[in-house]
């Protein structure tokens, strides 16, 4: 465990963070993993970077905060956090170590946790806005706990070991210099990347056996982006995902998710989204149907999509045969859509666009992006080029180009 921590750390440091331009870095993380947060602290001190602003938070304490009223809620200090602003101001790092707590929010009326989730969302709007341009380092990571490692692992002896070194393995920390491995793989995923901006993509159509049957457009101005393509670091740690924005007024058909999605420690499992001219127009969930209205009807543009994601099934992630429990992983062993905000860098010279032209465009602005995941072993996704050609990509949930 040991030599994992310290070499997650150096990984954390030299892949996650860039010291380039700042000497500064906003870490945000739960306090049961304050032990870890030390050790990565006293490593960035000796690289002389002293100005860490430590933002802890405590699960249990965030869950009593929602069993109170709407305006106690509201007016809590822990959705005004002037830290964010200071420091995306100054172009900090942003490092997030989560993990989850199963079952922790399933009392709580999903209403309350949709006004938290907004608040939490507004409280930090200076940095989404500059990490949404490109504008800040950041990255998002896991770090187990106890109660999610118990949760995964019921009959272990020692779940918590067994859930860091599976998170270990997902992030190539059993190789023997995993700065490098993730070099190498950022290399390769460059490769495939140019392939599918090659073929200049007009439409994708999605099947499977779960009764998916989705077809949506790309943008004449679309680029597929991946972990080889990010210029300040790594954003997603562990990340095994192409992605793109569709051009958010094209989706025709249904899908089905084969992933539970895990929001804010609750469950949402048997997905089905219509579509009809980019809008979802009819949904249901076998569980969480609620907290799935209450996403899709926060705002007027949750109902349209802002990311479709490829994955290939041999991903380290996927081979696991493991539902996590948690977007960051899961996510990565599967192809997914996500509902909500696009990325302005998925659009060729869309950095510099306001929210009006960016929908113009055809990619979605939201306040929020919520991921689906709806691979399968069975996928096939066939593509048709804005030159008339008809190409599959992807056949039996792997890369096929």
């Amino acid at each position: 465990m040991h030599n994992l921590e310290k070499k997650y750390i150096t990984l954390l440091i030299n892949k996650c963070l860039n010291f380039t331009n700042t000497k500064s870095v906003l870490i945000n993380y739960y306090e049961e993993n304050r032990p870890f947060i030390k050790k990565l602290v006293r490593a960035l001190e000796k690289l002389g970077i002293k100005d860490i602003y430590l933002d802890e938070e405590n699960p249990y304490q965030y869950h009593e905060l929602l069993t109170k009223s709407t305006k106690e809620i509201t007016n809590d200090p822990y959705f005004h956090k002037d830290a964010y602003r200071e420091y995306a101001l100054k172009k900090a790092n942003f490092l997030f170590l989560k993990g989850e707590y199963p079952g922790l929010m399933d009392d709580l009326d999903v209403k309350k946790v949709a006004l938290a989730n907004k608040l939490a969302l507004a409280s930090k709007e200076d940095f989404y806005a500059k990490q949404k341009l490109n504008q800040v380092p950041w990255c998002i990571a896991c770090l187990p706990n106890k109660t999610w490692a118990k949760a995964l692992f019921p009959r272990a002896h020692n779940s918590y070991a067994k859930l860091f070194k599976l998170i270990a393995s997902f992030c190539l920390l059993n190789e023997k210099d995993p700065c490098k491995a993730w070099d190498l793989y950022q290399a390769s995923n460059r490769k495939l990347v140019a392939k599918l901006n090659k073929l200049h993509i007009k439409t994708l159509h999605y099947t499977n056996s779960l009764g998916t049957d989705f077809k949506v457009s790309l943008s004449p101005d679309a680029i597929w982006c991946g972990v080889g393509n990010d210029t300040l670091c790594i954003v997603n740690l562990p990340s095994y995902e192409i992605f793109t924005s569709p051009d958010y007024r094209s989706g025709e058909g249904i899908i089905y998710t084969s992933k539970p999605l895990y929001h804010h420690n609750q469950k949402i499992e048997g997905i089905y989204l219509k579509f009809k001219k980019g809008q979802v127009i009819a949904y249901g969930a076998k569980t969480g149907e609620k907290l799935l209205k209450s996403l899709i009807t926060s705002e007027a543009n949750m109902a349209y999509l802002g990311e479709i994601a490829l994955v290939d099934r041999t991903s380290p992630i996927a081979q696991s045969g493991i539902t996590l429990g948690t977007t960051l992983l899961d996510e990565n062993a599967a192809c997914h859509i996500a509902l909500g905000e696009g990325f302005p860098e998925c659009l060729k010279d869309a950095l510099t666009l306001n929210d009006t032209e960016l929908l113009e465009k055809g990619l979605n602005v939201a306040k929020n992006h919520v991921d689906m995941m709806i691979g399968t072993p069975d996928l096939k996704i066939e593509a048709e080029t804005f030159k008339g050609k008809k190409v599959t990509i992807f056949v039996d949930g792997k890369f096929d180009i």
